[in-house]
């Protein structure tokens, strides 16, 4: 049985203590199979060509492999249902959750995006690397990892990466509230970026473990979005990134179930209001939200832990109808490597992508792979897409409201929602 170091411990009990707080926050392995479709890609070239970068903590070694060709809807064509999983923080402790989601996404036919914390991929004795603004360099809400966890969340981020899926950014110290990332400037915003391709770049030099292989990709270079803690700071973030070279964003809190339109140039990617079974009110589509409005606590009553986390299922489950029987827009479901009340909510998520992504048409897909099917859209036809209201589908059928048949929409169903920062 493995140990488990006490730095691999604290990752998780810091996870938990931030989400409390206002958090919305290698071997080759089989080939994935294909989002939606249920059968196995073409499996990567045994060998590929290794340029290494810096120390060698990362590498050029080709295209990501496992990538679908986005192409454009035909002509009256109805569009897939887009589901993406995403991951707040996505580093391996001794809970071993990365590891697992892994592999029920290659399962089940989904790829994801896990964004990564960058002080996870630096150890305590380097803590005075970060600096974050408005804070002491060496400080972090959620503390630093050790050499092992380090070693370990590379090792899935390998292997992730090689599956097909996205890493983002869930940037670095989560600093919330009144002096968190809220009060950040673009400048602010641009270092935070900065250091957290940084720590990336050079995790070997920091954590000594020099002999490990490198990372197979740039991530200056991969690195296209992510989601800030807190979901605080997204006005003053967009530029910041936009100029940084990311294409989306998905820190917006309590968007609606319809099809994503740009901010600053950005796709936007929010967490979504989502039916709450049970309740007379919906909630944002991730675990801490579904926790906050039950126990309030990551150690609620054992004996509604079951209860708890059916109401998430079932509230992913009807959102997910609502949106593959009505207007098809993309689903967004944020979550955090987490054992609150008896790991419920990871139970939950895991049955969720077995329900939903084997589905015909649907596409478990990571925010990177919409955007590349979102930008080889028509804009006239993700624009009728978009004038679609929650859980409307045309009325005159898909074929004639895309091939260019006016239909009259009206506005989108009123929903109550408990807020919550995600």
């Amino acid at each position: 049985m493995a140990v488990i170091s006490k730095a691999t411990v604290r990752i998780a009990a810091a996870v938990a203590l931030a989400a409390i707080a206002g958090c919305s926050a290698a071997t080759q392995d089989a080939p994935p199979r294909d989002p939606g479709k249920g059968r196995a890609q073409p499996q990567a070239p045994a060998t590929r060509t290794v340029h290494l970068i810096g120390d060698g903590s990362t590498a050029y070694t080709g295209a990501q492999p496992h990538q679908p060709v986005p192409a454009r809807l035909k002509p009256g064509g109805k569009p897939p249902q887009f589901v993406v999983f995403s991951w707040d923080g996505a580093g391996e402790d001794g809970q071993k959750l990365f590891s697992h989601f892994r592999a029920v996404g290659k399962k089940y036919g989904a790829t994801m995006t896990y964004f990564l914390s960058g002080v996870y991929m630096l150890p305590g004795d380097k803590a005075e690397l970060y600096e974050p603004p408005g804070h002491e360099p060496g400080s972090s809400a959620i503390g630093f990892n050790d050499v092992r966890g380090i070693k370990d969340t590379v090792a899935q981020m390998r292997g992730a990466w090689e599956d097909g899926n996205e890493i983002g950014t869930h940037f670095n110290g989560h600093f919330c509230g009144p002096n968190g990332v809220g009060a950040w400037s673009p400048e602010d915003w641009r270092s935070e970026i900065a250091q957290a391709v940084s720590f990336v770049r050079n995790w070997k030099t920091n954590s000594g473990l020099r002999d490990e292989p490198p990372l197979p990709f740039d991530y200056g270079r991969e690195l296209v979005g992510g989601r800030a803690p807190c979901l605080e700071g997204q006005r003053n973030l967009l530029p910041a990134a936009r100029e940084m070279g990311f294409r989306y964003d998905a820190s917006s809190a309590g968007g609606l179930q319809v099809w994503p339109r740009k901010a600053e140039g950005l796709w936007d990617f929010p967490l979504q209001e989502i039916p709450f079974p049970g309740r007379d009110f919906e909630t944002l589509s991730m675990d801490y939200n579904f926790l906050a409005n039950q126990s309030g606590s990551t150690h609620g009553d054992r004996a509604l832990h079951a209860t708890w986390g059916r109401q998430m299922h079932d509230g992913i489950l009807d959102a997910f109808d609502r949106a593959y029987h009505g207007n098809r827009a993309p689903l967004f479901i944020g979550d955090h490597f987490e054992s609150w009340n008896g790991g419920t909510y990871m139970k939950a998520v895991e049955q969720a992508i077995k329900d939903i992504c084997p589905r015909e048409g649907v596409r478990c897909v990571s925010f990177k792979q919409l955007s590349d099917w979102l930008d080889a859209q028509d804009p006239e036809v993700l624009a009728r897409l978009q004038a679609l209201p929650v859980g409307r589908a045309p009325e005159d059928g898909w074929a004639a409201y895309l091939s260019g048949r006016p239909e009259a929409s009206g506005p989108a169903p009123a929903a109550r929602i408990r807020p919550v920062a995600g």
